[in-house]
């Protein structure tokens, strides 16, 4: 029995803070799908479930498979974190309550017009690199357009949007033997909330068609029927949390789609000959490569699976990544194919909380891909000067140097 797991099965050990495990987790997602799908791990205490059915089942489950102690595993804990305000960190009914309202931000006619916008902030970061040799395409594309875009959907002024784009960027720095959890993001964080807040606060005078005025206008309805406007703290932490997972998100998809395209050239030529494919490569590309591969959960009451019992009060992870290799759903789950098609895939989440600006992330991915394969028809990855993201929850490519 390996060090660190109860599960009876020789040689087996996952855990999603090993680099060297994210770096090739795919045979060992298959043996956890195979040999161990409830998997039980004593070093860092959680359990984690790793079969696109099970990880499915308990994404719909909120009263048993809960959010309110963390999503993520280094800051899962028996304290509560509802009173952060996050409505990742809630369950319903008051998740319910504030998602429809903030999705209301998403509408369909804001969401048509964003898509010129994008189009024109591709040429803008693209267009320079034509025909002028190497670029990194995550860190001169991929990771600032979809800052780009959320700053302007929220509606941070021009002049601003530079600082607001550092800001972001360094809310995902590292720290060695830290990970996420370190002064310099903890300090970013604070500076972008009290940022927001202040825009949020000039709202309340000055109105405009921007989301920051939308949840300044918001109105929730509590249990007893009564109405009120989000609080401020509420509204920041709104906007906090679709500033940094709307980036987040859409870097790591943009990068693996140069890793991914660059190593099978045959299905890049099929895009470039049939443009209307894209979409359908985008959603391959996020069942493939999931952008954030681990979610956790903390189970409010003992559950059965695979004939085990898992406590209350238990950290259990939903293994996203895995779930899209599964090939219980995806027939050859491990090859990337942009002919495939199936119904749906769970790297946004599923349930409750799919994640509330999943129609942009695709919107953003497709023309994203659209706009650099009309460029760059031929682009090839530097493999070897490629750099990984290596966090608990998110997994993806910080640099990717490529030439046309």
């Amino acid at each position: 029995m390996t060090e660190g797991t109860t599960t009876p099965v020789e040689d087996l050990y996952w855990d999603p803070f090993d680099v060297d495990i994210d770096s090739n987790p795919y045979g060992i997602w298959r043996r956890l799908r195979d040999e161990a799908p409830l998997y039980r791990n004593d070093r860092f205490d959680f359990w984690a479930l790793s079969r696109f059915a099970d990880v499915e089942s308990a994404s719909t489950a909120p009263k048993v498979f809960s959010s309110a102690h963390g999503t993520v595993l280094e800051i899962m804990s028996d304290e509560s974190m509802a009173a952060a305000h996050m409505m990742i960190f809630m369950d319903p009914p008051d998740h319910t309550r504030l998602r429809g309202l903030v999705s209301r931000a998403f509408t369909p006619r804001r969401m048509a017009l964003l898509e010129g916008r994008i189009r024109e902030l591709c040429a803008e970061l693209l267009d320079p690199f034509v025909g002028s040799g190497p670029f990194d395409y995550v860190q001169d594309f991929g990771a600032i357009l979809p800052s780009m875009v959320i700053s302007a959907l929220l509606g941070v002024p021009d002049a601003d949007r530079a600082h607001v784009h550092h800001l972001i960027d360094t809310l995902f720095h590292l720290e060695p033997g830290v990970g996420m959890i370190n002064d310099v993001a903890f300090t970013a964080r604070i500076e972008l909330f009290e940022y927001i807040s202040v825009q949020l606060t000039e709202r309340l005078t000055t109105r405009r068609d921007d989301m920051l005025t939308d949840l300044v206008n918001a109105e929730l309805t509590e249990d007893d029927g009564s109405v009120r406007r989000l609080t401020l703290q509420e509204s920041s932490e709104f906007a906090l949390l679709l500033i940094s997972a709307g980036t987040e998100t859409v870097a790591r998809l943009l990068g693996w789609s140069a890793v991914i395209l660059d190593e099978h050239p045959d299905q890049r030529a099929d895009l470039l000959a049939d443009p209307t494919l894209v979409p359908n490569a985008v959603e391959e590309l996020l069942r493939f490569e999931a952008p954030s591969p681990v979610q956790g959960r903390w189970t409010t009451e003992p559950v059965e699976l695979h004939g085990e019992v898992v406590p209350a009060n238990s950290k259990i992870l939903l293994l996203t990544g895995s779930a899209g290799r599964d090939g219980r759903k995806y027939p050859d789950g491990d090859c990337f194919d942009i002919h495939r098609q199936f119904d749906h895939h769970v790297s946004f989440g599923y349930g409750v909380h799919f994640c509330l600006g999943a129609a942009l992330a695709r919107m953003e991915g497709r023309i994203g891909i659209e706009e650099t394969l009309a460029r760059f028809p031929e682009l090839t990855v530097d493999r070897a000067g490629a750099r990984r993201l290596h966090t608990s929850t998110v997994r993806g490519w910080t640099h990717v140097p490529v030439r046309s």
